[in-house]
């Protein structure tokens, strides 16, 4: 939340995710100079971050947690452009919705934008051309993006905040286990109704799947029950 950062950590984090939302914005540059017809589908992803982040859920462990909705615009488009994008979703948040704040911008797009969408993209890299079915390699995909955005965030605040008695390791822990409570179930269900948006895209638009080549021809196809 906003101001709970020390301003060292800020500007550390600053410093790490501002690279990314570089390359980030060079890439989907790249993207819709070659397919105008991908930004329907960017508005589509962008938008169920902006739903599925705002959606707090009171913890029984006192604190609250939310759906990240990263992973299936870093199934779609890559992490780098993910990053963009979920740096203006927690933008316009931080502005107008009171959640998380611009003090501690920087440490949310790392979390939430970078390293949640690089770790669920690594399990789509790596599943995608497997006999994996499509829809479970993005299930596991956007559930993997949301454990590892509060992974991150529990050592970005186990560094703020080490403990006085095993410092930053026994914070890290504390963190985890206090997130972990509703984070776990959340990121199933998340998976869950990302696959299921996944798949009404590939009905409704495969042409879309097939020029951004987010799965091989032949499994969209079968997806699709076409010979």
């Amino acid at each position: 939340m906003e101001g709970y950062l020390p301003w060292q950590w800020c500007v550390v984090w600053w410093f790490i995710a501002l690279p990314c939302l570089v390359f980030g914005i060079y890439r989907l540059k790249k993207v819709l100079e070659m397919d105008h017809e991908a930004l329907p589908l960017l508005g589509v992803t962008g938008g169920f971050i902006f739903i599925l982040s705002s959606l707090k859920l009171p913890s029984i462990t006192g604190s609250c947690s939310h759906p990240t909705g990263t992973g299936l615009s870093a199934v779609c488009f890559g992490p780098w452009i993910t990053s963009v994008v979920c740096a203006i979703v927690l933008l316009f948040q931080s502005l107008f919705l009171a959640h998380g704040g611009l003090s501690v911008l920087g440490a949310n797009v790392v979390s939430m934008g970078i390293i949640g969408p690089i770790a669920g993209y690594i399990v789509y890299r790596a599943l995608r051309d497997t006999r994996v079915n499509m829809y479970l390699t993005v299930f596991l995909a956007c559930a993997i993006a949301d454990l590892f955005t509060y992974i991150t965030t529990s050592l970005e605040l186990a560094l703020a905040t080490p403990a006085e008695v095993g410092g930053i390791t026994s914070s890290f822990v504390l963190f985890m286990g206090i997130f972990a409570f509703t984070q776990v179930p959340l990121a199933i269900v998340e998976g869950i109704v990302l696959a299921l948006v996944f798949k009404y895209i590939v009905q409704l638009k495969p042409d879309i799947i097939l020029r951004l080549k987010v799965f091989p021809e032949e499994k969209i196809r079968a997806a699709r029950g076409e010979a």
